[in-house]
């Protein structure tokens, strides 16, 4: 696709009819605007440590990041519609989109920062300059509220004062720890020196499940704009693109697998995540390999195919003799049978059992039904998400658009929805996929978490009719 759209988004909203929705723009935020309010949650002194803070958008010195990655020139109109609420709601007709997110720039990098005073202060700030910024344009714009979480702590301190103290009604969250590179591992081949990763429930020591429960009390719903760069096989020192093709997809498939596999999603049933940014492409892959892994994997499979103790060694051995050589011989293997692989039952031995799976279709309690993928409206794989034939449950992942204006990729706002559109056009999607990849699904997201999530907006209404049709679907 050429990135650029030869009809204007206003077009396509007065065809299809429904509102469009967008999941994921961005608010560029004012440097000055941002360290006024941080010298307010912390002090000056704070406001010169992050400022003495290595730049390059969440790689830091040693790694490539974010560099010219704003619009400018022809496009600086764009760029003041991240800076500027009033201008960007002033301009959401031409763009054809009813109601938009916004979430953090600064705080994609800043809400890792490894220092846990520097990390804490900068969400507050953040949060409270979103506050100020987005107060006059709640009808058409919201702002995200960001939520460090390297400690069930910090994060339920700041989602209470985020959304109970300042009103937010949407939170982005952190979704690993990162620090120093760990040590190497016990004999697994693998196992190489990297940058430490980790996620924050997956192998925890902490109990986050405090704070998914704030979440639903608080009717919000965790939404996960995770960066990879800077880990592994993206820390290039030179090149920006090569760390940032499939950048947001890492990042999200990390949380993904850590929800699923650590029992989140099972224990939380009402709980909707979002991952933003990556597609939904890497998501499809995801739900097929849990599918290709548990029907090799799950315990009862593994007992009766697996198991060390029930090799037949003198099978093996007789056919060593018969088709083995003067190196691969039947005496040799029945000194060692297993070759030096791990025969021990490990301690954990159903793999499967934080997120009680039992069999394939439990999937769709576990993985399809509480998650929504942010698609950028050029993505052709965004029609991955809705192929029934591809998904081995048979039904679509809820792909949303998101549009990410105000960072290097959206160079006419207003050509944003006539690029989705052209996946219409295409023959990629059909109208009922467009409207649930505009409307439909990034209201749900939040409308199954609160069902006064749109109240005094211009898709109040819209909201209230799409979830009084969907209720005696999710009864069923």
């Amino acid at each position: 696709m050429s990135g650029f759209a030869n009809f204007p988004g206003s077009d396509v909203r007065a065809r299809v009819g429904h509102p469009v929705i967008d999941a994921d723009a961005h608010v560029v935020e004012s440097n000055f605007a941002f360290l006024d309010f941080l010298k307010v949650v912390a002090g000056p002194e704070m406001v010169e440590r992050v400022q003495r803070r290595p730049g390059g958008g969440g790689g830091g010195p040693t790694v490539k990041g974010f560099w010219w990655g704003l619009p400018s020139g022809p496009h600086s109109g764009d760029r003041a519609m991240a800076l500027l609420p009033r201008y960007f709601r002033s301009r959401l007709d031409a763009t054809g989109i009813d109601f938009a997110h916004c979430y953090t720039t600064l705080g994609l990098g800043l809400g890792y920062a490894p220092e846990d005073d520097v990390r804490q202060a900068c969400c507050r700030a953040l949060n409270m300059l979103y506050a100020e910024m987005f107060a006059e344009v709640g009808d058409r714009l919201r702002p995200v509220a960001v939520i460090p979480t390297y400690t069930p702590a910090e994060a339920l301190a700041e989602l209470e004062f985020a959304v109970s103290t300042l009103g937010h009604k949407a939170i982005m969250i952190g979704t690993e720890m990162r620090g120093p590179p760990r040590p190497v591992g016990d004999g697994d081949p693998l196992d190489l020196p990297t940058q430490s990763t980790r996620s924050i429930i997956m192998d925890s020591p902490h109990d986050f499940d405090p704070f998914w429960r704030r979440c639903i009390e608080l009717k919000v719903a965790p939404v996960c704009h995770t960066s990879s760069r800077g880990v592994g096989y993206r820390a290039s020192p030179t090149n920006y693109v090569f760390n940032h093709l499939g950048d947001f997809a890492c990042g999200a498939e990390f949380f993904a697998r850590s929800l699923v596999f650590s029992g989140v999603t099972r224990r939380f049933p009402g709980l909707t995540f979002a991952f933003l940014e990556g597609g939904a492409g890497w998501a499809l892959n995801l739900l097929n390999d849990i599918v290709e892994h548990w029907e090799k994997r799950n315990a009862p499979a593994m007992e009766a195919n697996l198991d060390p103790a029930k090799l037949d060694v003198e099978i093996v051995a007789r056919l060593y003799a018969e088709y083995g050589s003067p190196r691969l011989t039947a005496e040799r293997f029945r000194e060692n049978p297993h070759a030096g692989h791990n025969v021990k039952r490990p301690a954990v031995f159903d793999e499967f059992a934080a997120c009680a799976m039992t069999e394939v279709r439990d999937l769709r309690q576990l993985f399809v039904d509480p998650f929504y993928f942010g698609c950028e409206a050029d993505d052709r794989m965004t029609s991955i998400a809705f192929n029934r034939r591809l998904n081995p449950l048979g039904v679509p992942l809820k792909a949303m658009l998101g549009s990410d204006i105000g960072h290097w990729d959206v160079m006419d706002a207003t050509s944003i929805l006539s690029e989705a559109w052209s996946l219409v056009e295409a023959k990629l999607l059909s109208e009922a996929d467009f409207r649930a990849l505009c409307f439909v699904n990034p209201a749900m997201l939040h409308l199954s978490m609160n069902e006064d999530y749109f109240a005094g907006t211009v898709i109040e209404g819209a909201a209230t009719k799409l979830l009084a049709a969907a209720r005696p679907r999710a009864a069923e």
